[in-house]
């Protein structure tokens, strides 16, 4: 019964290219959209490229310091100090790594200026992120004790300093700041949506400029605090709240009146609600989702409007087989679920357009410089979005029309 729908649906599309056209053009656009749009949330909130541990890390990026009535508060990330003293100190995680957020300087070659992304880091970050070496290897504990002056840059500034002549630039030397480095490590680069290990140049933390040396509670330092397994994300977050619950009075004045402190370590997609919403309670959550849904509804439901009229107008044209196949007894029922599966055969013919567009897309995205490093990808995710968006697209369109079609009186529909 199933192959017999879809042949009469494919019938169908052919007796009225016009229509088929207006009916294929609406929904491959709308679904190419869509499937854009979930590829870049994924690659925004996904564990992707260098941060494929995101399922097993906790995040510290700010601390917020407010008096007993919230009238005054300060927040923002955290100096290396309170970060080693509360973060670093930690039992439970594999391990725990610093490093600010990124920065800006400039370094010079044959007269010309090189804008650069900055990033200081420990030698556990490169052991808490998945970078890719292209050339040498990280600086470790020992280039840190010993404030060795090295640094790890990515392979576009490798391009930009040194000729590109395929050679290898481990052990060269590249000034910043007046400062002269000597390159340890080349990477490929994070994609500059990844705030937390994006960087052009990477340089231990006790390098000049740091700043980690800084007493008081604020700084520019964040941590990534990796797990051993996912299950012990609970624990971890249990004992950072109780170091937190610790801290001194003084510690939490810094000098001002606040009485109150309040330091996170949140999993990506709760830091990233927080960030935005200053809340990662459950409630928050539910709105994030159903504002989220009640979008993609609408996005959904206004081209699914415009579809509904098309079909309409479609399956009118074929009142008379309907009215011939009623005359046999053929129930509403079977009438409903034919002209839904017609529906759904239709939308997903234009699917396939949209993943074809949507892929073309992509990679005009990614080649195009607009964000660096950006790896957009239609993966397994994104592609289960965009059947379940198929599926719900296709019932929008197609459920009113079936149901109106399939409630048709014999008399009228033979009369039509």
């Amino acid at each position: 019964m199933l192959a017999n729908y879809i042949k009469i649906a494919w019938k169908v599309l052919l007796r009225h290219p016009f229509y088929t056209f207006i009916t294929l053009f609406g929904i491959s656009l709308t679904l190419t959209v869509l499937m854009v749009l979930a590829s870049f949330v994924d690659h925004l909130l996904g564990a992707h490229y260098p941060e494929y541990k995101r399922s097993r890390t906790l995040y510290i990026t700010s601390v917020l310091q407010t008096d007993s009535t919230r009238t005054s508060r300060s927040m923002g990330p955290a100096s290396f100090k309170f970060m080693s003293q509360y973060a670093k100190s930690l039992k439970t995680p594999e391990k725990v790594s610093l490093s600010s957020m990124f920065g800006f300087t400039n370094t010079y070659v044959n007269g010309k200026r090189i804008k650069l992304n900055t990033k200081f880091t420990d030698a556990e970050f490169w052991y808490a992120t998945d970078f890719e070496f292209l050339e040498g290897k990280p600086y470790n504990e020992q280039n840190i004790k010993n404030g060795d002056h090295v640094v790890v840059i990515t392979d576009a500034l490798k391009k930009q300093y040194f000729e590109d002549n395929g050679q290898p630039v481990v052990g060269k030397k590249i000034e910043i700041e007046n400062i002269v480095y000597q390159v340890i490590g080349v990477v490929k680069g994070s994609p500059v949506t990844r705030v937390y290990t994006y960087s052009d140049v990477y340089f231990p933390y006790t390098a000049p400029k740091s700043n980690y040396q800084n007493a008081g509670l604020r700084g520019n330092f964040t941590a990534m605090i990796l797990a051993k397994d996912e299950k012990d994300l609970g624990a971890i977050k249990a004992e950072f709240d109780a170091g937190i619950a610790r801290v001194p009075k003084s510690v939490i004045r810094d000098g001002q009146q606040y009485t109150i402190l309040e330091v996170k370590a949140n999993t990506y997609f709760d830091q990233f609600l927080y960030t935005f919403m200053r809340d990662d309670s459950v409630q928050q959550k539910v709105i994030f989702y159903s504002v989220i849904f009640l979008v993609l509804l609408m996005f959904m439901g206004l081209p699914a409007i415009n579809l509904v009229n098309v079909n309409v107008s479609r399956i009118l044209e074929r009142a008379s087989e309907i009215g011939v196949r009623k005359a046999f007894g053929a129930p509403s029922k079977a009438l409903l679920w034919q002209f839904i599966i017609e529906n759904m055969f239709i939308t997903f013919i234009g699917g396939g357009f949209a993943l074809i567009l949507s892929s073309l897309i992509i990679q005009m995205i990614n080649s195009s410089g607009w964000i660096a490093y950006a790896d957009l990808t239609i993966n397994l995710v994104v592609f289960a979005i965009s059947i379940l968006v198929c599926l719900i697209f296709g019932l929008l369109s197609g459920v009113l029309p079936a149901f109106r079609m399939s409630k048709l009186k014999i008399v009228d529909a033979l009369k039509s």
